[in-house]
């Protein structure tokens, strides 16, 4: 009986604790065991970026944690009404990118401060519910740009890209970081196709930058692999691992998990402990939201390959940090 009441005493201090959390904080903690969560995303759930957003809640979902559903290829304009709609319907939280619509976005999280917003972004956490998040995966992209390095017999990489936006920019210069290091004096080619999905203009690019010398290419868009496949040229991957799907022809993938991400944001929203927070650094390596690939040994050297373990490690025990910059990288002169 005093057991008994006992239990009942710390269910009610606990009870008592999320409301008082819920009160700082304006968001609710969810009452089931499973949280509803809503994503919109702007391209196909099939495009690289948004699909690791998408393995994680679908993981979060399998896993019984959360009933999960989405909307894609949401345009723009559209984005702002589908928030709102998602946020009327009552999803404990939202799940986005919001590059193209951030004051849009920002304005629909404070109608609804009850709402959880985590959301793609290039700047920082706003009043009391929206929350952002990004791939830092420069440091694996570091360690690809070694590899890269190595390979590159011309001395000459080409690197094709969708936009230049910080999120791009900050990979693209951590892997000819990684370059310099084993090889200084290599010189890069810089393009970007104005899309996110556009493989015919980014296979395109990439031929012209092969023509012109490089015998490494930096894959940031798809098409760059199918290019370097026919050229019987190596590619380094971005973000997704494609290197089963170009046997010999991708030799190294820098890869972002969204997992943890998503796991502290659900974690959050289920103790009524959600607040606006830069959840960036769970894609770091040391959080596993950043890896390297698996690499084949037939393709890259033993020396080269120890060298990057070391330097992989030292990431990881916070004895190495790759520089972040965000500026649009440029073809060397």
């Amino acid at each position: 009986m005093t057991q008994g009441l006992f239990r009942k005493g710390l269910t009610a201090l606990a009870l008592a604790g999320a409301v008082v959390v819920a009160a700082i904080t304006g968001v609710q903690p969810a009452a089931a065991e499973k949280i509803k969560v809503a994503a919109i995303y702007t391209l196909p759930v099939e495009q690289q970026w948004i699909s690791r957003i998408h393995k994680a809640l679908n993981t979060a979902a399998e896993r019984g944690d959360i009933e999960y559903v989405y909307s894609e290829n949401v345009a723009n304009t559209d984005y702002e009404r589908v928030m709102r709609e998602y946020s009327e319907a009552g999803q404990n939280l939202v799940v986005g990118e919001v590059f193209a619509v951030e004051r849009a976005a920002r304005a629909v999280a404070k109608d609804y401060p009850k709402t959880a917003y985590l959301m793609g972004s290039s700047f920082g956490p706003s009043g009391d519910n929206f929350s952002v998040f990004d791939n830092w995966i420069h440091e694996p992209s570091y360690l690809t740009g070694m590899i890269a390095g190595s390979l590159s017999k011309s001395g000459v990489i080409g690197m094709v890209g969708g936009y230049p936006i910080p999120e791009v920019n900050r990979l693209m210069h951590a892997f000819m970081d990684g370059v310099r290091e084993v090889k200084p004096d290599t010189k890069f080619l810089v393009s970007f196709i104005g899309s996110w999905y556009d493989p015919p203009k980014a296979k395109e690019a990439a031929f012209a930058m092969m023509d012109t010398g490089a015998d490494i290419m930096y894959a940031e868009r798809y098409g760059v692999s199918d290019a370097a496949k026919e050229r019987g040229v190596m590619a380094i991957g971005n973000v997704i691992d494609t290197q089963n799907e170009y046997p010999g022809t991708v030799v190294a993938s820098a890869l972002w998990h969204m997992e943890p991400t998503i796991d502290k944001a659900i974690e959050a929203v289920k103790s009524g402990s959600y607040e606006a927070a830069d959840y960036g650094s769970y894609s770091f390596m040391s959080q596993g939201g950043g890896s390297l690939a698996p690499i084949d040994p037939k393709l890259v050297d033993e020396k080269t390959l120890a060298a990057v373990k070391i330097r992989e490690q030292e990431i990881r025990d916070g004895l190495f940090r790759v520089n972040v910059n965000d500026s649009e990288p440029k073809s060397s002169k």
